[in-house]
């Protein structure tokens, strides 16, 4: 409770500050925030602390987990649309607070304890987000995103809810022990809980934009600016995914029976579509679209696990996952902030060596090729599953080997020569940026496997 406070207030005081029109002086109350809030989460590991106790939210292992890895992706997109943001000095202090307002309901959804924080943590991490989509109002693209998005999540959020009443209505509590303790008392589940559990896992996968609730997804990707794109692939997704799984773990005690089979199909028909849909894209912002719908069904695996590892392969894989979108939104701010056609990468590994190396290793480590952490976090998902899934495994390793051909498509342009090619600036923000993602891609796979 104690780190969303100190993020809130962090978002309403880059506000006061962003009148003195000095974008730098947003930034540094930013960054701060956002780093003591990061040191809060890690002494709660060692030392709990309890100073602000509200029982809606709790406090644990993950919790801290879930929210360090949140709040350190989210202070590199600051870092790296600061070179956006500070061009629009009325607003810098607008972008980086929603930008951290979305980041507090991601905080919410790791920690929450009944469902009426869950449904404001989700909504708190959305609807900021409904406006940066259409941040950009001198590109038409970004207002049909913001329109596109907002529409999808309103729906999502009135199914959700419709989900949440029908739960009431068969157990009686909005808290998560109550509502376990329930469902094992039951002999018999009760049709209301059988449509309430259905109508939630719709709204779930509305929002992470799972088959067949991912049809305005790469448009809202390829419309909104690169860093909510980056935000909203990453933060955002992280979020919903770990919110969802909570609510799933610790309310219903995992899932059973037929909604198991739901999300096979959703799993397997999500990794298809967008492999299958990423193979023809020219944009380099609709191939991550499309690649981030298939991640989407490689994590659904974790969903269907009962193990009590699952929260742990689940951040590995969004951990990973993370650093590869943060390397390429920045290689794309690098290259050009409007024009993202995948043609304008050409030789761009030979005028930026630097940059163009980060920029192989996210797309490599995206595909799942050791000893870089997408390896491990694909190794730790796909193993949790084989024994009671096999199938299901076999068909994702065979769209991990699709998804090659499409990561390498970019890769080969990056690294192709073009005598024309001019050198693009690298912002010593985007190098700082760059290197911490580097890192994270080559060393990354030590960090999980402590986690773990």
């Amino acid at each position: 409770m104690e780190a969303i406070i100190i993020l809130f207030s962090t978002g309403i005081v880059s506000l006061f500050i962003a009148m003195t029109r000095k974008p730098i002086l947003v930034l540094l109350t930013a960054l701060i925030g956002v780093t003591v809030t990061a040191i809060v989460m890690s002494i709660n590991w060692y030392t709990p602390m309890q100073w602000v106790k509200y029982d809606g939210i709790e406090t644990d292992y993950f919790t801290i987990i879930y929210g360090a890895t949140a709040t350190l992706f989210s202070f590199l997109f600051i870092l790296i649309g600061y070179s956006k943001f500070s061009k629009e000095v009325y607003h810098t202090g607008d972008y980086i607070a929603i930008l951290i307002f979305s980041l507090c309901g991601a905080l919410c959804l790791f920690s929450f304890t009944d469902l009426f924080m869950f449904f404001i943590g989700l909504e708190i991490l959305s609807i900021p987000m409904y406006v940066m989509a259409g941040s950009n109002k001198k590109n038409l693209l970004s207002s049909e995103a913001a329109m596109k998005y907002f529409f999808t999540g309103s729906f999502a959020t009135g199914v959700l809810l419709f989900g949440i009443a029908c739960v009431y209505g068969a157990l009686g509590t909005f808290q998560l022990k109550e509502m376990s303790e329930a469902i094992a008392a039951m002999k018999n589940s009760s049709a209301l809980l059988q449509v309430g559990m259905i109508l939630i896992l719709a709204g779930f996968l509305f929002k992470v934009g799972a088959v067949p609730f991912h049809f305005w997804g790469p448009d809202v990707y390829s419309g909104s600016p690169n860093v909510v794109t980056g935000f909203m692939a990453t933060v955002v997704k992280l979020a919903a995914f770990c919110g969802f799984l909570r609510l799933f773990q610790l309310g219903f005690n995992g899932l059973d029976g037929f909604f198991v089979e739901i999300l096979i199909a959703v799993s397997v028909l999500t990794m298809f579509v967008g492999n299958l849909s990423a193979l023809r894209q020219t944009k380099l912002k609709r191939l991550i679209a499309y690649s981030s719908i298939t991640h989407v069904g490689y994590a659904l695996i974790c969903l269907l696990v009962k193990n009590e590892h699952t929260p742990a392969y689940l951040w590995t894989y969004f951990f990973a996952y993370g650093f590869s979108i943060v390397a390429l939104i920045t290689v794309s701010m690098i290259v050009n902030d409007e024009n993202d056609d995948i043609d304008r990468y050409k030789a761009f590994a030979r005028t930026n060596p630097f940059a163009g190396f980060v920029m192989i290793l996210a797309l490599l480590s995206l595909a799942g090729v050791p000893p870089l952490v997408g390896f491990f976090g694909k190794y730790l998902v796909f193993s949790s599953a084989i024994e009671q899934y096999p199938v299901l495994i076999i068909i994702a390793l065979i769209n991990s080997g699709i998804a090659i051909y499409y990561y390498l498509k970019v890769i080969l342009t990056a690294i192709s020569k073009d005598d024309n090619a001019e050198k693009s600036t690298v912002s010593p923000l985007h190098a700082i940026v760059l290197s911490i993602s580097m890192f994270g891609l080559i060393l990354g796979g030590f960090v999980t496997f402590w986690v773990n």
